[in-house]
């Protein structure tokens, strides 16, 4: 027992070193950013490695909060009160959290839905092109059935409290009152932790999930600062001078890792990109090196 308990010591030692030296590391490469806020949340069960930059600090979410609106959509076709197969009319018009007036989508990444207004579409095929082409406009549709409040309810019942869901996209009213969607890193990476142990809903709905936002095309920012054979799920958001990518990581060899990054103050959409991949670099070093350990290492946690 006695060997068992220094062993367990030793390794927690040598895992707090090395997270304090890739946290080194990333502050490094942040400072090269002046004027950036940038927090990073990473966990990897298999090494026990996890990181807290500023985690706690709170961003406008942008469209990492269609995490969210993902999980309690399969919350409830698993309690078949929905189904992928029922349909909604596609509309451009929704009504303000603030006075309850009109307003439509004015700026979105996916051109196609448009030319289906007036018509049904899944809410399958809505779900995919949310985390696929970060759809506002199906975005906006799901939310107004689902619910924000309902949303809320399964952030707060996976413990997720950083993550605060509001409203739809677009609502310029609320807006400029201050009425946004909002994350911290720590929440974001407790949701994709779910995900990945299979938790969030159950493991069949948390797998359709992750193999939906591996369809994600966009891998500007954590995607492009790892090795070509290193498969990413991730959930992208940028508005104005903020850029976030919250991912599930899954390296071929080794079990997949849980990486946020979250950003503001960067004007310039590509140099914020560059940035994430730069500390999604230094990441993935990190969680490889500890994974070269022992199976029995990589089995006693602190």
């Amino acid at each position: 027992m006695r060997t068992l308990l220094l062993f367990a010591a030793l390794t927690a030692s040598h895992m707090s070193l090395a997270q304090s030296a890739l946290t080194d590391t990333l502050e490094s490469i942040i400072r090269r950013e002046p004027g950036a806020t940038v927090a990073v949340a990473l966990r990897d069960a298999a090494t026990c490695t996890e990181v807290n930059l500023r985690a706690d600090s709170v961003f406008h979410a942008a469209s990492t909060m269609k995490i969210p609106v993902m999980i309690e959509a399969y919350r409830r076709v698993t309690e078949k009160t929905l189904s992928l197969e029922a349909t909604l009319t596609v509309e451009n018009s929704f009504r303000s959290i603030v006075d309850r007036s009109l307003y439509s989508i004015e700026d979105d990444s996916d051109d196609a839905i448009y030319e289906r207004l007036g018509q049904k579409m899944t809410f399958g095929e809505l779900l995919h092109q949310m985390m696929t082409v970060s759809s506002n406009l199906a975005t906006n549709l799901l939310i107004d059935h689902l619910g924000a409040d309902a949303i809320q309810r399964t952030v707060d019942h996976l413990g997720a409290e950083g993550m605060r869901v509001l409203r739809g996209v677009e609502d310029l009213k609320a807006y400029e009152r201050g009425l946004n969607n909002r994350t911290t890193a720590r929440a974001l990476a407790d949701l994709l932790e779910h995900l990945r142990a299979g938790t969030a809903v159950s493991s069949a709905a948390d797998s359709a999930m992750v193999a939906t936002m591996m369809r994600s095309q966009f891998d500007e920012m954590i995607p492009a600062g790892l090795p070509p054979a290193v498969k990413v799920a991730n959930k992208t958001g940028w508005i104005t001078r903020i850029h976030h990518d919250a991912s599930i990581v899954y390296p071929p060899e080794t079990p997949a890792y849980v990486l946020v990054i979250l950003t503001s103050g960067i004007e310039d959409h590509a140099r914020s990109a560059a940035l994430g991949a730069r500390l999604a670099q230094a990441v993935h070093r990190t969680v490889m090196a500890a994974a070269r350990t022992t199976p029995a290492e990589r089995a006693v946690c602190p």
